[in-house]
């Protein structure tokens, strides 16, 4: 028997990623996180006398880049472990947590991300005809997500 209540997808603009090497409040605003995608690689097995097609047999998972986006901070323990990184190739895989929020700053959905560590830090443009936020991108590998 169908809800007499109606559903909405929730909104994607209210959530706060949380890292586990920082507790700096500015840290979990972020203005775009992409990259919370799986797939699997399949491997093609082809059977003696079957001709019409083949077998695909999946392998492993494949997890992608986690791109994050904000408005450049000067001062952060994110960029801190970034900097460690690309510094002093210090990589400290670190654990994060990507939490979709509802109207109330309730949690809706979490994504739990394992083993991050730094894979590319870019800054935007810097231009003197344009009025803009300085944008700082992070991009991250990780081992796998879970959700909750």
């Amino acid at each position: 028997m169908a809800s007499s209540i109606d559903y909405y997808p929730p909104l994607s603009f209210y959530y706060r990623v949380e890292f586990s090497i920082s507790k700096d409040k500015n840290d979990v605003r972020f203005q775009t996180v992409s990259g919370l995608s799986v797939e699997y690689d399949y491997e093609s097995f082809k059977e003696g006398g079957e001709n019409r097609f083949e077998h695909k047999l999946p392998v492993r998972t494949k997890y992608a880049d986690m791109v994050l986006k904000r408005g450049m901070l000067t001062d952060s323990d994110v960029i801190k472990w970034m900097l460690d990184a690309f510094r002093n190739r210090e990589f400290k895989p670190a654990d994060l947590t990507v939490i979709l929020l509802n109207e109330k700053g309730e949690p809706l959905k979490t994504w739990k991300v394992a083993q991050a560590i730094p894979k590319k830090w870019i800054v935007s443009d810097l231009n003197a005809n344009e009025n803009s936020v300085v944008i700082e991108t992070l991009e991250l590998t990780y081992r796998y997500f879970t959700i909750e």
